[in-house]
């Protein structure tokens, strides 16, 4: 069986360098939305380490361990007490370094979605802008 093919009917429409802009910056956009996602990512990892190690630091039954702790490249030691109040601050900073970073990329997601329905409007089915799932 041989397969016919429909000449598909592609406009021929004028790119302007407006256009070329708006494209620009959905391209732009894209990358950075993609580039916060990963550290959203990154974040919620570190905060799941620090609420396991919170986890395991409460089933110590000696409180008079000191606990070491690291702070840059070195690891101090502290009471489990002192510990746990500086894992609660560490989690605390990392939960609000990630709303900021989700609040950015419902920001960039509007600007996304602005520029979508603007191209669309002018190329129709000539320009793709979705996101390749791969």
């Amino acid at each position: 069986m041989a397969a016919t093919m429909k000449p598909c009917a592609v406009e021929d429409v004028n790119v302007t360098f407006e256009d070329q802009q708006k494209i620009n910056k959905f391209a732009r956009n894209t990358n950075r939305m993609t580039e916060l996602k990963d550290e959203i990512e990154a974040k919620k990892k570190s905060l799941q380490n620090l609420q396991d190690a919170s986890d395991d630091l409460m089933m110590f039954d000696d409180d008079s361990l000191l606990i070491p702790y690291q702070i840059g490249d070195v690891f101090i030691s502290h009471s489990q007490e002192e510990t746990q109040e500086m894992l609660e601050a560490a989690k605390e900073v990392l939960e609000q370094e990630m709303k900021e970073l989700e609040e950015r990329v419902s920001a960039i997601q509007q600007v996304l979605g602005d520029l979508k329905v603007k191209l669309y409007a002018k190329f129709g089915n000539n320009i793709n802008l979705e996101a390749d799932e791969s």
